[in-house]
Parts: C-alpha cells; structure tokens; sequence
C-alpha cells in the first residue's frame, strides 16, 4: 500500500503568547506560504489548530514550530489523507483557545487532571467507582463515544460546568474521567472539577485520536466514529470493532452521515442518509423545511408548488410511521 502523499496534523499548546493578535496575522502569512489549509485559533494562552499538507508542507510547519522555544515540545497528531481537509486558511485570535466563560478562568499550567495514557484510561474506564464524562458538543456525542460515557444534556461546552452543578450528586465521591477530541478542552475542564471540589480526576492525554492510534488499546471500548471539525467529517477509533451508535434523525436507523439543516437559522447538524436528506429537503423539521431561506429549496431550485407537495409527502409518510 503506497503512502498518502498529504498529512493532517491536530495539536494544541497551552503557553504565553505575547501580542497574540499579530501572532496570529503572522502565522496566517506563514501558512499560506507554505500552501496548508486548516484552521488555527490562538489566544493570549495558547495555540490550538487543525492544517492539512503535502508531507513536506507539514514537515516545514512542524520543524518551524519546533524551532520557536514556546512550542519546542508541541506534540503533532498526525493523520495520513488523499488530499487536503480544508477548503481554505484561517488562523483567526481569540479570547480563550476553548470557551467556558468562566468568572474565575482555569490556567491548566497550573491546575488541570490527572493524565493519563490510552492504556490507563482503558483500564481506568472499567472500574465500578468510575464515571466517565464526554466533554465534547452532543452531535460529537451522538455519532461516537466511550461505552457508559455520560452524554451531559447541553449544546455547547460553555455550558458544561452549570450541568455539572446541576447533577453534582451523580459524580461526588466517584473517579471521574473526563476526554475530548484532541485534549484541549479536558485541560480546562478537569482543572474546572478540582476546583469545584472533586478530588480524583483524570483526562485521556491526547484525546480520543491518540486512543484510537495506541498500538496496544487499539481503541476498544470506544463505540461509532470520532467527530473532526474538517472536511473528513469523522474518523475511525475502535481498530477491532466498529458499533454503529449513529441514528438517522428521520428514520431511527443505524447512520454515521452528517449534514447541516438547511435552515440558515437553524444550521442544526443532523444524522441522516443521503435518501432522507432528500425526502426532508435536508431538514430537521416543518418550520425549517418552509423557511424562507431554506437553502435546499434554493439549491435544487423547487417551485412553491414542488414544495408543497413534498410537505403533503412528508406528512403522509409521518402518518403511516407513526399509525
């Protein structure tokens, strides 16, 4: 089997970065130099970024990284690609590398969990006194996670800490186990649970992508695909096993596909198979499928009247499901 020629490369690094906002204008220059396409977020506390390359592209923005002593010891988590996983290049200054919002800020330099290895969160995971939180989005959580994973109820991860408060009784004298994609957002999150209180708290160093490439773990325990916020959409983690988890936001079927509601308003991310993103007009419901700007309508260019007949469809369809 001949080596893909691009390479995708995920990292993150908590670190002072000094004029962080001219830092970012810089190394947007950079990287369009070097021809890579991603996207990069940097704050004053760090640096947090997806690109996409040629091997040599990549192997010069690691070796120029490297060379800068605030990220000497950046891990790279590389990914092998038949070309590149983003359209274009952006590397855009923030406030906070993951947004929390908190009223005291967490500096994971100086509190954050436990880290732990694929293989001692793998072992970690079957304990009795364990509880494993996902600390990512719901759609992430929907298309893959960790057997047992509790899936907090919230829609974005500004809003984890207030549920945690909320349910505190399910996780208080457990160990607790938090992951995420890549590990950014466990950083702040499990120094955000010392600080709350809980006493034993680990993160899975590296994420979920480095558990899925641990020679050994080899991703067991891990059920569906693993989110990525690029062109690939998902990647695989379990190497021995692969359990659907995935349901098709129409049907309830097995499905692994996603797309965004074509209501611009609405631009929920659903799970649906290319025939029922048809059929719904690749939307999450009736006011969605009627919007004014829906952009399927717009895109297939249907007439009010080849719209209303789909709704008529859709209507019986639902109908004939449900009794």
């Amino acid at each position: 089997m001949n080596e893909r020629d691009y390479r995708v490369l995920l990292y993150y690094k908590y670190v002072a970065v000094e004029d962080a906002e001219q830092f970012a204008k810089d190394h947007l220059e950079f990287c369009k130099e070097l021809e890579l396409k991603g996207r990069i977020l940097v704050a004053d506390e760090g640096m947090n970024g997806t690109v996409s390359g040629l091997k040599e592209q990549t192997d010069k923005y690691k070796e120029a990284l490297h060379s800068d002593p605030r990220f000497s010891d950046m891990i790279f988590k590389e990914d092998e690609a038949d070309g590149h996983a983003f359209k274009k290049m952006h590397v855009r200054y923030r406030k906070e590398l993951v947004t929390l919002r908190l009223e005291n800020d967490i500096d994971p330099l100086e509190l954050t969990g436990n880290y732990l290895s694929p293989k001692e969160f793998f072992e970690q995971m079957q304990s009795p006194d364990t509880v494993i939180i996902d600390a990512r989005n719901d759609y992430e959580y929907d298309l893959g996670h960790f057997q047992g994973a509790v899936k907090p109820d919230i829609n974005s991860f500004r809003e984890l800490p207030e549920w945690i408060r909320q349910n505190k009784e399910q996780f208080e004298n457990k160990k607790i186990l938090t992951y995420c994609t890549g590990g950014v957002r466990c950083e702040k999150f499990s120094g955000w649970l010392l600080e709350e209180g809980f006493e034993d708290v680990g993160q899975l160093h590296g994420g979920i992508v480095t558990y899925g490439k641990d020679p050994e773990v080899k991703g067991k325990l891990w059920n569906g695909q693993c989110y990525v916020f690029d062109e690939r959409i998902s990647v695989p983690i379990n190497q021995e096993e692969h359990i659907i988890v995935g349901k098709d936001h129409f049907s309830g079927e097995p499905c692994e596909r996603y797309v965004n509601c074509a209501n611009p308003e609405c631009n929920k991310k659903i799970l649906a198979s290319e025939e029922n993103e048809h059929f719904f007009l690749r939307s999450c419901s009736d006011e969605c499928r009627v919007h004014p700007r829906n952009r399927y309508i717009v895109e297939h260019e249907l007439t009010e009247e080849e719209v209303k007949e789909r709704m008529d469809k859709i209507e019986d369809h639902i109908r004939v499901r449900h009794g």
